[in-house]
Parts: C-alpha cells; sequence; structure tokens
C-alpha cells in the first residue's frame, strides 16, 4: 500500500495525542503525576495539539477534503465513520477536563478526565480496526494489529507525559509506563514481522483463485489490465524492496528499546540531566513510530494486486 506522508503523520501524531491525553485523564484522579493544574493543562494542550494536528493532516489523504463531514453519517457500518464520531466525541470531556483545571472543580475534572481517556481508547481502537477489519489485506487482517494501535499510543503517550513531568517532578510513574510499554511495543512487532513473514495460508487469495482460472493449470498475467498508471496501482501497487524493509525494520526497533532504554536511565539521575534523557526518550519514541508506521502501510499487499503482477 502507498505510505502516504498525511496518513503516517496522523497515524502517529493523533496516537501519541490520545494515549498522552489517556494517561493524563487516568493517573491525575490517581495523583500519580504531578498535581499542578499549569501542568495538566500544558499536556491537554498538547495531546490536542497532535490530535488535531493528525485528525487535519488526515484530509489531506482525500480526494475532497470539503466532504468529509459526511463520513460521519455511515457509523453503523463504517470503522472509518466511527472514528471520526468517536473523535469529535472526545474534545468535549477534554475540553469539559481543561476548563475544570482553569477554575478549580475537582469532581468535575476526575469525571471529564476520566470520560476523555475513554474516548481516546475508542477512537484509536476504532482508527485500528479500519485496517484490521480489511480482508484483502492479510498483513492487516490479523489479531495483532489492533492491539498494536492500543499499545503503541499509549507507549507514546506515556513518554510524552514523563518527558513532561521530568520538568514538573513526578516523572516516575509515567516512565515506568513508558518503559514496560516500550518493550511490549517491540516485543509486539517482532512478532507482527514473524507472522506477515511466515508462508501464506493454503486458502490465502492467488492469481488463479482471483481470476476463477485455477482449473486449467498455473496463471500469469501477459499484459498488465492498464495501459498507464491509475489511482489503484497509485495506492494499492506500492513495492518496498526488500533491502529498504531489512534496513528499516531495526530502526524501528532502535527506536523503541532506545527509548525504554533513556527513559529508564532517567529515573536515578533526576533534575535537568534526568529530564533531557526524557525528552531524548519521547523523541526517540515517536521516531521509532514514525519508521514503524511507515513500514505498516509499505509493507501490506492488498488482493488487488494479483491482477497487475500475480503477487498479493
Amino acid at each position: 500500500m502507498n505510505p502516504a506522508p498525511s496518513i503516517v503523520f496522523f497515524t502517529t501524531a493523533s496516537g501519541a495525542g490520545y494515549g498522552l491525553l489517556f494517561w493524563l485523564g487516568v493517573l491525575r484522579p490517581l495523583g500519580l503525576m504531578s498535581a499542578w493544574p499549569g501542568f495538566a493543562l500544558l499536556a491537554l494542550g498538547l495531546a490536542l495539539l497532535l490530535i488535531t494536528a493528525g485528525l487535519l493532516s488526515s484530509l489531506l489523504h482525500l480526494g475532497r477534503p470539503e466532504r468529509a463531514w459526511r463520513a460521519l453519517s455511515q457509523w453503523r457500518s463504517s470503522w472509518l465513520s466511527r472514528e471520526g464520531v468517536a473523535a469529535v466525541a472526545t474534545y468535549a470531556p477534554a475540553g469539559l477536563f481543561g476548563l475544570a483545571l482553569v477554575f478549580g472543580w475537582p469532581a468535575i475534572g476526575t469525571l471529564a478526565g476520566l470520560l476523555a481517556a475513554a474516548g481516546a481508547a475508542a477512537t484509536v481502537w476504532c482508527t485500528a480496526m479500519i485496517y484490521a477489519s480489511l480482508k484483502p489485506i492479510r498483513q492487516w487482517h490479523q489479531e495483532l494489529v489492533a492491539p498494536g494501535y492500543l499499545l503503541f499510543s499509549a507507549f507514546s503517550g506515556a513518554a510524552l507525559l514523563a518527558a513532561l513531568s521530568g520538568f514538573a517532578g513526578r516523572p516516575t510513574v509515567p516512565a515506568l509506563l513508558a518503559v514496560a510499554l516500550g518493550v511490549a511495543s517491540l516485543l509486539l512487532k517482532r512478532r507482527y514481522w514473524q507472522v506477515i513473514d511466515a508462508p501464506a495460508p493454503a486458502d490465502a487469495p492467488t492469481i488463479e483463485s482471483a481470476t476463477g482460472l485455477g482449473r486449467i493449470g498455473r496463471t500469469r498475467p501477459l499484459d498488465p489490465p492498464h495501459t498507464e498508471q491509475n489511482w489503484l496501482l497509485r495506492e494499492m501497487g506500492f513495492r518496498l524492496a526488500r533491502k529498504h524493509r531489512d534496513r528499516l525494520r531495526p530502526l524501528a526497533l532502535t527506536g523503541f528499546a532506545a527509548a525504554a532504554a533513556l527513559t529508564l536511565a532517567a529515573l536515578p539521575i533526576g533534575g535537568a540531566l534526568g529530564a533531557g534523557l526524557l525528552v531524548l526518550g519521547a523523541v526517540a519514541a515517536l521516531l521509532g513510530l514514525l519508521v514503524e508506521r511507515w513500514l505498516m502501510f509499505a509493507e501490506a499487499t492488498h488482493t488487488a494486486t494479483l491482477y497487475y503482477t500475480g503477487e498479493g
């Protein structure tokens, strides 16, 4: 599939923003982060900035961005529509959370924070299911994709919250969460690549089954269905060279490992140096996720390409 920069940025930025919003809404009521309202407002502002920037960038991938609002009406059958509804709905408790922080409404702030956290998790799940529900793409239609989206969002959000907490005090809990989730992200991604690298199952689509010509023997295309580049080939016929894949996969894992290592190293150090290490850890996490997101699209193969290359 075509790894469009707008979608790569959207899934990375909004995922990190929703992860930050989730941990902010959960950890503040539990008293596991800085109690200073100004810190919570700063974290909330960063979360909403990342979420909004990501959502706006996703519109760049649409042929008619001005019609994006119509997608909200199909929530009964479309995960894309459910994602949009959940994303818009999450702004309400997040905004109320911010007002509660400004005016000192602790009870309302607790409720609004928890609702915002639930909305963040629901939105990320809907985003994940857009891809996990697509049966023609075997790399996405499998059980690790949706949990992976939630895990990566939680990981990047915890890393960002730890980085902010390094300057405001009490970074221990978000930092430990970032370390644990970073290790879990590394392990899950390695397992995901093992699954998609395994030989395709016997019932996987082939050019013979796609064309219905398997009964007469092995099938191969003589001429392409189209004489020039079209939308289908641009979006679903992207070819990733093996050498690039072999270089980029370790980079993504290195980002996860570096984020966990830097965050863990920052805890006993503390002070300005510790805060700097936490910031570097958050940057490493986001860079690793940018590479991972690019690969998520570039390594996916659509069944439609069987008609063009004979390979799905």
